[in-house]
């Protein structure tokens, strides 16, 4: 029971950092007179550590085993937020730094921890954890904006490090009784194996795909809807709802795919509601708004879901999920980090924003052709 307690609260952990810096994006901007670019990068700062320091955790792993590297994790965790929301522009970013390596980190070891703790269930607790994972960025995009108000953006971004230490209270009883190792060896086999197969190469292509487009949604839709004319928490409260959205995905499409012979069909499906929720914004973003962020949160729930069940369905023990999942989250997260500020870029030079949702439409599209190409039955990263 404590276990599943610690597994639970450890996923709620992965995307409130990241989640709680949009909705108060613009107030973090004035205070420190930031440009659209450059606030877009905190995102991205977070979510280039996402990519380049996801094979942290495999060398972890391979020394402590998966339950202690999921400890260190959360603590990692806890002082980045801190980090971040203590001081100036050094601060800012350092502690986003931080808090994306410690994401990184536990991105990384979930699927393996699933591996190992739950090996005939893989679909059920694939689904539990991303199900936590959106739940817990539903939460603090709806929280942060009432909470900033009452005690400043600082203070309201900072409180997810006490939610962190909490979690990692409750794990550490597991991450103690791990024995070293524990994780399996995650060493050269594994990678020089996964590394000539082309369906790593397709499935981490997915990944940083559905990524990308998710990452644009989590840095810049509360500023696309204040731009329409919607007021602030309003704003914040339909990326919560989008975020809520998805749990009915991860649910449920984790289950029903990991039976399956094929995930062909859950991807196409996946990436056509996103494409639709893309195309709401762009084309009538205060007519129904509620309606776009059901579609998109639907689309892109099952789109993680299904890129994260891949992951652990393509490659055969706990080691080898790990070091696919490294792969595929690392290098996913590096083009995934492109995103927020390409898109502050692309604002910033056009005045609107057409053409930035225009290229995350685009950016689904792509996302569609490397799922196919992952998700087909005969795929096997070996």
């Amino acid at each position: 029971m404590l276990l599943l307690a610690g597994f639970v609260l450890a996923a709620l952990n992965l995307r409130p950092a990241l989640a709680g810096v949009s909705p108060v994006l613009n107030q973090i901007m004035g205070d420190l007179g930031l440009s659209p670019a450059a606030g877009g990068a905190i995102t991205t700062v977070m979510v280039v550590c996402l990519g380049l320091l996801g094979p942290l955790a495999p060398a972890l792993a391979g020394r402590l085993g998966l339950d202690r590297t999921l400890l260190i994790g959360l603590l990692i965790l806890a002082a980045g937020v801190t980090v971040r929301s203590a001081g100036g522009l050094i601060a800012l970013y350092g502690g986003a730094a931080l808090a994306g390596t410690a994401i990184a980190i536990m991105n990384v070891a979930m699927p393996g921890i699933v591996k190992q703790h739950f090996p005939s269930h893989i679909g059920i607790f694939t689904g539990v954890y991303v199900s936590c994972l959106v739940a817990g960025a539903a939460a603090a995009s709806a929280a942060m904006v009432p909470l900033s108000g009452q005690v400043g953006w600082r203070t309201a971004t900072g409180s997810v490090a006490a939610f962190a230490l909490v979690a990692a209270v409750l794990w550490a009883p597991q991450a103690v009784r791990s024995r070293k190792g524990g994780g399996g060896d995650p060493g050269h086999r594994p990678y020089r194996a996964l590394l000539r197969s082309r369906t790593t190469w397709f499935v981490t292509a997915f990944m940083g795909f559905q990524s990308l487009t998710f990452y644009i949604v989590l840095a810049w839709l509360p500023t696309i809807f204040q731009n329409a004319g919607l007021p602030a928490d309003q704003a914040g409260y339909l990326l919560s709802l989008t975020n809520l959205s998805q749990i009915a995905a991860t649910l449920s499409v984790p289950v029903h795919a990991g039976r399956a012979r094929s995930q062909v069909p859950h991807v196409a499906a996946a990436a056509v509601l996103t494409i639709a929720g893309y195309a709401g914004i762009l084309l009538a973003p205060t007519t129904l708004p509620w309606l776009w962020m059901v579609v998109l949160g639907i689309g892109q729930g099952a789109s993680i879901a299904l890129a994260l069940l891949i992951i652990a369905l393509r490659a055969p023990d706990p080691a080898s999920v790990t070091a696919l999942s490294a792969v595929a989250q690392s290098t996913g997260y590096v083009l995934a980090a492109l995103g927020p500020f390409a898109i502050g870029l692309l604002h910033q030079v056009s005045g609107g924003w057409s053409l930035p949702l225009l290229a995350g439409i685009g950016a689904c599209v792509v996302q569609l052709g490397f799922g196919v190409l992952a998700a087909r039955p005969t795929a096997r990263a070996q």
